[in-house]
């Protein structure tokens, strides 16, 4: 006699595979509470091995993080209403990051494989120039321009007849430093700076998580900065990074403490004028924990389809750059080694630095003399539209660089 089963029992077996599918993609969504990241539960600024996590994460889970602009000044892109007509900011807040999750199952010693597989841009957005960036003391003045977003491309009042397609990555993906990576990279910081290098030294005021790294907190001191990239990725920059791609990060604590944030709607390699498109974004990834990974102890890797790395443009138009200054000059960058050597020539050997100043100065020089805009004006244009390649490393002394402008961008001449 046939055995029958329950109608009940049958139902659960044909939808399992849906109900476990389901439960599969449920998507965490992390971030975009109150005005701003101190406000925000899962929003930190500052970098610790004791940073508390703000949610936890399946492998292969879809997180969703809502993101804010680098001085933390839009609010997250669902809250943003009328265009700015000016930003507030203090870079002691500087980046914002949502975060961190813990991702269930990784620890020390395994890779974080994050796959990007989503952006939407907010609404709004800014860039600035002038006293920051790689040339500032060969570009006068200061300037804030503000952008209007659409998923196409991006444009501004105050730098009208240009339109910057939609090329939107996250500039922060990290992980958090251990307590022994923690302590090397602070205490390597801190010999950079008595030596007279340039380097973001941890501050307490505008530090959050403010009870950990706030005036009062326990590592007031201690709290790296989230300007630099180190081992475990953070502020990388790199404008790769887009939908489609995957980065590979170290893990150096359990959970791993993934963050993203500082999202950039364009940027040209270089950023050369310290910002990109800086905007608020929401932010789809996935992950994967990867026991036998790559070695990342000098940085992180990542992979994509290679349409990221193409200029969108049909035309450009590029200025190139070799190590070479006036007798006496010492270049800003290189002025804390207080080198007799340096100002005496006119040649420095394989400069790389050197060269790609030169070759940025030389394409300010070229769109404010071809398009008539101001040099504060072409020094933006050049941090989010120009990428600055290396060309060449091997010719000594005369290492060279390119800088490539997209000609497409010009709307109107």
């Amino acid at each position: 006699m046939a055995k029958t089963f329950p109608r009940w029992l049958i139902l659960c077996l044909l939808f399992m595979p849906v109900f476990l599918a389901a439960a599969e993609s449920e998507v965490l969504v992390v971030g975009g509470d109150g005005a701003d990241c101190i406000e925000d539960p899962a929003c930190v600024n500052r970098l610790h091995p004791e940073i508390p996590m703000a949610a936890r994460a399946r492998p292969g889970q879809t997180i969703l993080f809502r993101t804010r602009d680098a001085r933390d000044a839009l609010g997250a892109a669902h809250s943003q209403g009328q265009e700015p007509a000016t930003l507030d900011g203090d870079f002691s807040r500087v980046h914002p990051i949502t975060g961190p999750v813990y991702i269930e199952g990784a620890g020390p010693g395994d890779v974080l494989k994050v796959s990007i597989t989503n952006i939407d841009p907010g609404p709004y957005a800014w860039s600035t120039g002038g006293s920051s960036g790689f040339i500032p003391d060969l570009v006068g003045g200061q300037s804030l321009v503000i952008w209007r977003l659409n998923r196409e491309y991006a444009e501004s009042d105050d730098i009208p007849g240009i339109r910057i397609p939609n090329a939107s990555f996250p500039g922060v993906v990290t992980t958090l430093p251990g307590p022994n990576e923690h302590r090397r990279m602070l205490e390597r910081e801190r010999a950079l700076a008595a030596a007279g290098g340039r380097v973001s030294l941890p501050m307490a005021e505008g530090a959050d998580p403010v009870a950990l790294c706030g005036p009062d907190g326990p590592a007031s001191d201690s709290c790296l900065r989230t300007i630099p990239p180190r081992e475990h990725g953070g502020n990388m920059d790199i404008r790769y990074l887009q939908a489609g791609v995957s980065i590979y990060l170290p893990c150096f604590i359990e959970g791993c403490g993934l963050a993203i944030g500082d999202l950039h709607y364009a940027q040209g390699d270089g950023e050369v004028s310290g910002t990109a498109i800086e905007m608020s974004a929401n932010v789809w990834v996935q992950t994967e924990v990867l026991e036998d990974g790559p070695d990342l102890s000098r940085g992180p890797h990542y992979e994509g389809p290679v349409q990221v790395l193409n200029i969108p443009s049909r035309r450009f138009y590029a200025v190139t750059g070799i190590p070479v200054k006036d007798s006496g000059s010492v270049p800003p960058d290189m002025a804390y080694l207080n080198s007799d050597v340096v100002a005496g020539l006119e040649n420095l050997s394989n400069d790389i630095n050197l060269a790609a100043r030169n070759a940025i100065a030389g394409m300010v020089d070229y769109i404010a003399a071809n398009y008539g805009y101001t040099r504060q004006q072409a020094y933006v244009i050049a941090s989010v539209a120009v990428d600055v390649r290396i060309s060449q490393l091997v010719d000594a002394p005369n290492v060279g660089v390119t800088a490539l402008l997209p000609l497409d961008i010009f709307v109107q001449r």
